[in-house]
């Protein structure tokens, strides 16, 4: 093995999510009209929110939290896969794949914490109103999406260093249109096994920590609306967190249908549709859902409009 010639690769190949020519034209112009729907919807959001004074509470400071993450994890992948549709080159330097993925997860991570502050936040406010002001003060929300953001960076950064330390020096196709950990794994011709128990571990315990924080937030709100004898209390308690539980419900089905996918028993192309779906589709439906669904923010959008039409 010593004096055996290695060659270590410099890029690797996206095979991305079909070879028809005539279909990558027509996903070149869908993906580009979704994700021009995604970068000005969730600008719109984090605009609308710094402008109105309305909405200058935790709720919707989670919310522009959320947004910018959504703009920045969706342009991780769709301009490459853009650009890869409309060239026909899909290359990707070994430098450029780990950071994609680096970028990608820390993001990923970071939405998971910032999900479950979300989801604290309607337990305060459902669960303890009275208290309200005094827990959820600016300083305590901003040092929740601080943590995140380092956790999402400790965690990112953590894999990078276990990336690092493997070799690639066979096959570099990866039959997916970015790069993901699990298919590096398979490409390294160096021994794994250390880094796919981290990988495990690192993912298990976040997934886990947020999940529980979720279900302990929701069923905690659940046994203070059941308890409200006004029927008309209970519907103000749960609407101001269907949201919030509409974007939770979607984000963990959503990786637990691609965790399915994945497996050996499902198709290849399967996993790579749903991948689709959180990583463009998903900041859609969240820039939808606090838009279109919830009634403060289109009343904002309403007087900003207003304004700028009286200013005229």
């Amino acid at each position: 093995m010593a004096d055996r010639n290695v060659t270590m690769i410099t890029e690797f190949i996206l095979l991305g999510l079909t070879e028809n020519p005539a279909l990558n034209t027509v996903l070149f112009v869908l993906f580009l009209l979704l994700y021009l729907i995604t970068v000005v919807g969730n600008i719109c959001i984090i605009t609308i929110i710094l402008a109105s004074s309305q909405l200058h509470s935790p709720k919707y400071f989670f919310l522009s939290q959320l947004a910018f993450l959504d703009l920045c994890y969706s342009s991780v992948f769709i301009p490459k896969m853009l650009m890869n549709f409309l060239a026909g080159q899909k290359a990707i330097s070994y430098q450029g794949c780990l950071l994609q993925y680096t970028f990608a997860n820390m993001f990923l991570t970071s939405e998971c914490f910032l999900l479950a502050a979300m989801a604290y936040d309607r337990y305060v406010a459902v669960c303890r109103p009275l208290h309200y002001t005094g827990l959820m003060t600016p300083t305590f929300c901003i040092h929740l999406v601080t943590a995140s953001y380092l956790i999402g960076c400790a965690n990112s950064l953590t894999h990078l260093s276990g990336l690092l330390s493997l070799s690639f020096c066979g096959p570099n196709i990866i039959n997916h249109y970015f790069c993901d950990i699990p298919l590096l794994f398979q490409l390294s011709c160096s021994n794994t096994q250390h880094s796919e128990v981290l990988f495990i571990v690192l993912s298990g315990v976040t997934s886990v920590t947020t999940f529980l924080i979720v279900v302990s937030s929701y069923l905690g709100i659940l046994l203070t609306v059941l308890k409200l004898r006004s029927a008309r209390g209970r519907y103000k308690a749960f609407s101001t967190c269907s949201s919030h539980l509409t974007v939770v419900t979607l984000f963990y089905g959503t990786m637990i249908f691609t965790y399915l996918g994945t497996s050996s028993s499902y198709p290849k192309d399967r996993a790579k549709i749903l991948s689709v779906f959180y990583t463009l589709l998903l900041p859609i439906l969240n820039f939808l859902i606090y838009s279109v669904r919830n009634r403060e923010t289109k009343e904002a959008i309403r007087r900003i409009f207003k304004r700028k039409t009286f200013v005229q």
